[in-house]
Parts: structure tokens; sequence; C-alpha cells
């Protein structure tokens, strides 16, 4: 005897109608049918239609109404996930096909702070230059609120940087965590000790990052009166590890951006590490669905080690 749902479930893909699974994540997206209609263009009642003709050839329920609006069933949510990952794959396909065969050309243009260290970050640039060695790559440093003008005005298609807001029309993927320490010269009388209290500290002079620190560190400084006595000042970071070491004033860094300058014994980290300031760092990319072909495989190249990395 044949089962029917088994029958079912094998001849699901042939039969299904691919437009009405896009009208699905279009109302889904839009908040309601009327709002997908007019996103779509289409009148209301073929909308509805859609969803109806969808919701029979998937055998349930796919979305439940009510007076604020519409929300997925278990099996709506279910489908919705598959959905995206579909139309994603789709969009994908003109990318990776110029990519196989060798017809990627143009540029990426990368915009980030200084000092990144990210393995995860330099092995996908050094894999990604390997797979299209005819994309230019271009990397440009600068504050990370110029990074994020920068992606904006459309000057760059992809940064790495810090965010204390979230701005409309980006993507922001989490790349890595970064943790700050205070530091000071070996000329230091401080230099092999650690400090418990900051505010003890407030007189001492001070190494500022100018418009390149951020604002989990400005608000650490200002609470604590660091910095009242700056007596010097770089906007990159490496500029500033120059300026700490010989012995300008104390300054925070990024750990591992001052870890080669601690291990030459030229910096002392005058934090315990637990209070250390730690922050987000983000792969930032503009919104755009139709970006081209060149970043999208940079953008990908970057997701699947990170993906990989958590796997492993």
């Amino acid at each position: 005897m044949v089962d029917h749902a088994t029958l079912l479930d094998r001849n699901f893909a042939s039969r299904v109608d691919w437009n009405l699974l896009r009208t699905f994540v279009e109302i889904v997206s839009a908040g309601g049918i009327g709002a997908a209609a007019r996103r779509l263009n289409k009148q209301q009642p073929s909308i509805s239609a859609a969803l109806k003709r969808l919701e029979e050839q998937v055998g349930v329920q796919l979305l439940e109404r009510s007076a604020t609006g519409i929300r997925t069933t278990a099996a709506g949510t279910a489908l919705l996930k598959l959905c995206e990952d579909m139309l994603e794959t789709a969009r994908m396909v003109p990318h990776q096909v110029a990519q196989a065969t060798k017809r990627v050309q143009g540029a990426v243009r990368i915009q980030l702070i200084s000092a990144i260290a990210s393995p995860e970050f330099d092995q996908s640039i050094a894999s990604f230059h390997r797979r299209n060695p005819q994309i230019h790559i271009e990397i440009r440093v600068s504050p990370w609120r110029a990074v994020l003008d920068a992606l904006d005005h459309g000057e760059a298609e992809v940064g790495v940087g810090y965010d204390s807001n979230v701005r409309a029309g980006l993507i922001y993927e989490p790349l890595f965590v970064e943790r700050q320490q205070l530091y000071c010269s070996r000329s230091h009388p401080l230099f092999g000790h650690r400090v418990e209290r900051l505010g003890d500290l407030k007189d001492e002079p001070f190494v500022l990052t100018g418009e390149d620190e951020l604002d989990t560190i400005t608000r650490l400084r200002r609470r604590y009166r660091l910095g009242t006595n700056p007596t010097g000042r770089a906007e990159d970071v490496n500029e500033a590890i120059r300026l700490i070491s010989l012995g300008v004033g104390l300054g925070f860094l990024p750990v591992l951006a001052a870890e080669t300058a601690v291990s030459q014994g030229r910096l002392w980290p005058l934090l315990y590490t637990d209070a250390e300031p730690s922050y987000d760092i983000f792969l930032l990319a503009r919104a755009e669905a139709s970006r081209d072909t060149a970043t999208q495989l940079f953008l990908d190249e970057v997701l699947r080690r990170r993906k990989a990395q958590y796997r492993s």
C-alpha cells in the first residue's frame, strides 16, 4: 500500500510553484498581505490567493492572522527559513558562476580601524586572493566613525570596526571581541605594578587617540578623569604605542596590538585582566541585495571562515 504522505513529500519539489515561496517571504517580511501587495505592486486578493495555494500545496497553515497583524505558525517558521536559504542560494548563482569561470574582475574596497588583529580576517584575504587573483584589494585605515561614514556614503563596500549604535542600511557581523589595557612605559614608576583604583591616575600625563578612541574607552576615561593632563595624541594605534613606549604618557591600547611591545618589555599593563574593557569588532557592509560580485564573494569568504571556526 502506498503511503500518500510519503508520495506527496517525494513529489513536492517538482510540483511546488516557486513563485509562491517568494510571495510567502514577502508577506512575512512586509508584515501582512496588504503591505506585501503594495510592495509587489499587485492586488491584495492575488496575494491572498497565492498564500492559500501555497498552504494547500504544503498541506498546513503557515500564517495566523490577528488584530495586530500576522505571525508564522511552527510550520510557517520552518518554511520561512528554508525559503530564505533558497532565495539566498539563488541570488549567489551569478556570483559563484562568475568565480568558477574566472570572469570576476573589479575591486574590493575595505575600510578599517588601525591595528586590527584578526587571523580569520587575514586568512580570508589570503584565500580570497588565491581564488580571485585578478581582483584588486584596496585597504584604507581611518578612525572608526570615518569607517561608518565611508560605508554610508558608498566610498567603501566592506568595513571592519566598532560602533556604539546601529546605523540603518548597514549589516553588522561580529568578527571578534577586542580588549583594551592601560599601559605605561618601562621608565614609569608604576612599571611592574597593577592599579586597582583608576581614580588615583587622574593627574597622570596621558596619550590620547583622538577620533580613533572608542566610546567605551572615552566613557571609562571620563568616569575616572583620566586624560585631563594630555601630553600626547596619536590617531593611529601604532603611533600611540610609540608615544606610550617612549614615556610621553599613559594610554589605552588594544591588548593584541600592544602584545609585542609588552613581550619586549617596552610597555606594562596596569590593569588586572578582569578589569580590561572589551567590545565587539564588526565586519560591516552596506545592506544591498545587488552588491557587485567581487564584494559579495569576499564577504562570503569571511563568513565561511567564521562559521568553520565556530564548528571546530
